[in-house]
Protein backbone atom coordinates (compact mmCIF):
# COMPACT_ATOMS: atom_id res chain seq x y z
CA UNK A 1 0.00 0.00 0.00
CA UNK A 2 2.80 2.61 0.93
CA UNK A 3 4.68 1.86 -2.22
CA UNK A 4 1.04 3.04 -4.55
CA UNK A 5 1.08 5.95 -2.26
CA UNK A 6 4.55 6.76 -3.33
CA UNK A 7 4.30 6.04 -7.16
CA UNK A 8 1.42 8.25 -7.10
CA UNK A 9 3.19 11.26 -5.06
CA UNK A 10 5.65 10.69 -7.50
CA UNK A 11 3.02 11.20 -10.32
CA UNK A 12 1.79 14.50 -8.86
CA UNK A 13 5.07 15.80 -8.45
CA UNK A 14 6.20 15.11 -12.25
CA UNK A 15 2.75 16.56 -13.03
CA UNK A 16 3.07 19.74 -11.11
CA UNK A 17 6.45 20.52 -13.28
CA UNK A 18 5.37 19.26 -16.45
CA UNK A 19 2.01 22.05 -15.79
CA UNK A 20 4.66 25.10 -14.91
CA UNK A 21 6.02 24.93 -18.52
CA UNK A 22 2.87 23.24 -20.59
CA UNK A 23 0.11 25.69 -21.14
CA UNK A 24 -2.44 25.69 -24.03
CA UNK A 25 -4.68 28.62 -26.11
CA UNK A 26 -7.53 27.90 -28.19
CA UNK A 27 -5.26 27.88 -31.36
CA UNK A 28 -2.95 25.53 -29.85
CA UNK A 29 -4.30 23.61 -27.00
CA UNK A 30 -3.01 21.46 -24.27
CA UNK A 31 -3.53 17.67 -25.42
CA UNK A 32 -3.70 15.82 -21.61
CA UNK A 33 -3.87 12.45 -21.22
CA UNK A 34 -4.85 10.75 -18.30
CA UNK A 35 -4.93 6.58 -17.61
CA UNK A 36 -6.72 4.60 -15.00
CA UNK A 37 -6.22 0.58 -14.94
CA UNK A 38 -9.62 0.39 -16.90
CA UNK A 39 -10.04 3.62 -19.48
CA UNK A 40 -8.40 6.27 -21.10
CA UNK A 41 -8.90 10.22 -21.46
CA UNK A 42 -7.50 12.66 -23.99
CA UNK A 43 -8.99 16.15 -23.61
CA UNK A 44 -8.04 19.26 -25.57
CA UNK A 45 -8.30 22.46 -22.87
CA UNK A 46 -8.08 25.77 -23.50
CA UNK A 47 -5.92 27.44 -20.37
CA UNK A 48 -6.74 30.89 -21.57
CA UNK A 49 -10.43 30.05 -20.61
CA UNK A 50 -10.22 27.21 -18.58
CA UNK A 51 -12.27 24.98 -20.66
CA UNK A 52 -12.35 21.27 -22.28
CA UNK A 53 -12.25 22.22 -26.10
CA UNK A 54 -12.78 18.27 -27.37
CA UNK A 55 -12.09 15.19 -25.23
CA UNK A 56 -12.39 11.21 -26.57
CA UNK A 57 -12.35 8.49 -24.08
CA UNK A 58 -12.88 4.72 -23.56
CA UNK A 59 -16.20 4.83 -21.43
CA UNK A 60 -18.42 7.46 -24.20
CA UNK A 61 -19.23 7.66 -27.45
CA UNK A 62 -18.03 4.60 -30.66
CA UNK A 63 -14.68 4.32 -28.55
CA UNK A 64 -16.81 2.94 -25.40
CA UNK A 65 -15.20 -0.41 -24.07
CA UNK A 66 -11.98 0.10 -25.55
CA UNK A 67 -8.96 -1.29 -23.04
CA UNK A 68 -6.17 1.23 -22.18
CA UNK A 69 -3.88 -0.59 -24.45
CA UNK A 70 -1.32 0.75 -27.05
CA UNK A 71 -3.94 -0.31 -29.97
CA UNK A 72 -6.72 1.15 -28.32
CA UNK A 73 -4.83 4.37 -27.60
CA UNK A 74 -4.04 5.39 -30.58
CA UNK A 75 -7.12 5.08 -31.98
CA UNK A 76 -8.76 7.27 -29.31
CA UNK A 77 -5.84 9.56 -30.12
CA UNK A 78 -6.78 9.38 -33.79
CA UNK A 79 -10.90 10.18 -32.53
CA UNK A 80 -9.24 13.54 -30.97
CA UNK A 81 -7.09 14.79 -33.69
CA UNK A 82 -10.23 14.20 -36.05
CA UNK A 83 -11.97 16.25 -33.67
CA UNK A 84 -9.15 19.20 -33.57
CA UNK A 85 -8.94 18.97 -37.23
CA UNK A 86 -12.95 19.90 -37.60
CA UNK A 87 -12.17 23.04 -35.29
CA UNK A 88 -9.75 24.19 -37.20
CA UNK A 89 -6.95 23.29 -34.92
CA UNK A 90 -3.87 21.88 -36.76
CA UNK A 91 -1.54 22.13 -33.41
CA UNK A 92 -1.35 21.26 -29.93
CA UNK A 93 0.64 21.00 -26.73
CA UNK A 94 0.99 17.59 -25.42
CA UNK A 95 0.64 17.36 -21.54
CA UNK A 96 1.54 13.63 -20.52
CA UNK A 97 0.20 14.15 -17.35
CA UNK A 98 3.44 12.89 -15.04
CA UNK A 99 3.44 10.20 -17.19
CA UNK A 100 6.01 8.37 -18.72
CA UNK A 101 5.96 8.83 -22.44
CA UNK A 102 6.24 5.39 -23.19
CA UNK A 103 3.32 2.84 -24.23
CA UNK A 104 -0.24 4.00 -24.04
CA UNK A 105 0.94 7.65 -23.35
CA UNK A 106 3.07 7.83 -26.42
CA UNK A 107 0.34 5.40 -28.23
CA UNK A 108 -2.06 8.24 -27.80
CA UNK A 109 -0.21 10.94 -29.09
CA UNK A 110 0.95 8.91 -32.47
CA UNK A 111 -2.26 8.56 -32.66
CA UNK A 112 -3.11 11.80 -32.53
CA UNK A 113 -0.06 12.87 -34.99
CA UNK A 114 -1.21 10.22 -37.55
CA UNK A 115 -4.73 12.33 -37.89
CA UNK A 116 -2.90 15.26 -38.33
CA UNK A 117 -2.34 17.29 -35.72
CA UNK A 118 1.24 18.84 -35.22
CA UNK A 119 2.46 17.48 -31.12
Amino acid sequence: MKRVIEKNRRRARRKTRIRGRVFGTAARPRLSVFRSNRNLYVQAIDDQEGRTLCAASSVSGDLKGMKPNTEDAAKIGEAIGKQLLDMNVSEAVFDRNGYLYHGVVRAAAEGARKAGVKL
